[in-house]
């Protein structure tokens, strides 16, 4: 077991983790990533991706069983879930073959196994228990991530309580199902085992469900999804939960009243927890806070040459947020002069449930509370001609402006294609433009995306098509 000496070590190759090793790599840096399962990480293996390939599949579904309101005869619409989870597991396999191809053609070293700091500028490497390397390098970027946040006494078991992992890989169609936790996570399953055709039911501690988003597009969503046969209960805690020969009994509360709830399966979606054990930060300048390891504006930990990104530190906990954390980093670390901290108000955030939810920058209540005065826009989608030719009248665009000086403080959807859409609202916020810019500029006809235009016009009085 021989030292190995590189520019940059990066412990984790997520998509935080396998970006900045390409950034370094491009800077012309002798870059090495260390990864213990699967290069691609949580999102192309378990994450963004796979579930993505789900959805596809409950999209589908959802028009078959629409034939007849596009002129079809009516079909009969039926499944086979072991294909539905080979095609999703295949897609996620795919994409971590790109990200080892990749790897090759930026001539980065990966190492298989777990890897912990060891000392100044230094990492231990072991594979199956056993000592593998020893890798030193000034600069040593922590790009671990996190799971899945476990209740007490409602752990994951793979059987009738699952973790996202869990419910991604079913070998048996559960015909009801309970999602614990209303957030992107939560309901994406919610809503692509509905479409499937189980009978869901989403339970939530607090107020409303998507409780990040703003609170109409949560309102909007809410009725959408109850209009889909989804049973939501807000402001409901989880107090216990009782496992039969193949189902489960779980015991909600709310107002003082307690009710039981059976179902098949249990799916427990309540947030997550950083992957700081067993890595080395014990004696370290490192700082944890509730389970997330402190950092900078530039990554920086406290500990000199160690730096971290991703799910491992701060909200918000998003694939894209890690990969520009990722290219923040190295450009600082390789001393650009240009490298601009992130701006966490500019990252968009997606849900891809139906009808999709999309958002950037502030809610119009958050915006109030930072003592903005606010002119809010609002474009239902049943005044867009491609949305009700689509079949997909369902939704609605929000835009937030400062009253005084026009700055674009948020922008929030729901509807169809609204996660690709958002990039328009987020670039507008990069680029600092006004109502001006945005009022000027010329969307296209007849697309979707003229709901972006037409709720800028609304918040200053100048609705075209409503």
């Amino acid at each position: 077991m021989a030292d190995q000496s590189f520019d940059i070590v990066i412990l984790g190759g997520g998509p935080g983790g396998y970006v900045a090793a390409i950034r370094a790599a491009q800077l012309g840096m002798k870059a090495a990533v260390v990864e213990r399962e699967n290069l691609g990480g949580i999102c192309l293996n378990w994450g963004c991706i796979p579930t993505k390939a789900l959805l596809r599949t409950s999209e589908i579904s959802h028009l078959l069983h629409t034939l007849p309101d596009y002129g079809f005869a009516p079909v009969e619409v039926r499944f086979e879930l072991e294909k539905v989870v080979k095609r999703s597991r295949a897609v996620a396999k795919q994409l971590s073959n790109g990200v080892a191809h990749l790897m090759r053609k930026n001539q980065i070293t990966v190492f298989d196994g777990n890897g912990r700091l060891a000392g100044k500028q230094a990492l231990a490497v072991k594979k199956d228990g056993k000592p593998a390397a020893t890798l030193r390098a000034p600069h040593i970027v922590l790009a671990t991530g996190a799971r899945a946040r476990q209740l007490p006494g409602i752990e994951g078991d793979g059987k009738l309580i699952w973790t996202y992992r869990d419910a991604m890989v079913p070998t048996a169609f559960p015909k009801s199902l309970l999602v614990i936790g209303s957030g992107a996570i939560g309901i994406e399953f919610a809503s692509f085992y509905r479409n499937m055709g189980a009978e869901v039911t989403v339970v939530e501690v607090l107020p409303r469900i998507l409780p990040v988003e703003d609170e109409e597009i949560s309102t909007f969503a809410h009725k959408a999804f109850e209009k889909q046969g989804i049973r939501i209960m807000t402001g409901v805690a989880v107090k216990a939960a009782k496992k039969g020969a193949n189902d489960v009994t779980v015991t909600v509360e709310a107002g003082g009243k307690s009710q039981d709830i059976t179902v098949a399966r249990v799916i427990s979606a309540v947030g997550i927890v950083g992957n700081v054990e067993n890595i080395g930060l014990e004696g370290t300048g490192v700082t944890v806070d509730r389970s997330h390891v402190t950092i900078d504006e530039y990554c920086r930990t406290g500990e000199p040459g160690v730096y971290a990104i991703g799910d491992l530190v701060g909200p918000p906990w998003l694939a894209h947020k890690a990969m520009h954390e990722g290219v923040i980093c190295v450009e600082k670390i390789a001393g650009l002069n240009d490298v601009h901290p992130m701006d966490v108000r500019n990252i968009p955030g997606c849900t891809y449930c139906r009808p999709q939810v999309a958002s950037v920058g502030l809610t119009e209540a958050r915006a109030k509370e930072l003592g903005h005065e606010v002119k809010v826009g609002r474009f239902p989608f049943i005044g867009n001609g491609k949305a009700i030719a689509m079949g997909e009248p369902e939704g609605l665009a929000k835009t937030v402006f400062d009253a005084r000086t026009g700055e674009l403080l948020g922008a929030h959807m729901v509807g169809a294609e609204v996660t690709e859409m958002i990039q328009g609202y987020t670039i507008a916020r990069t680029l600092e433009t006004t109502e001006a810019e945005l009022i000027r500029t010329v969307f296209p006809h007849p697309t979707v995306s003229e709901t972006m235009h037409e709720a800028v016009l609304a918040a200053y009085g100048r609705t075209l098509h409503f």
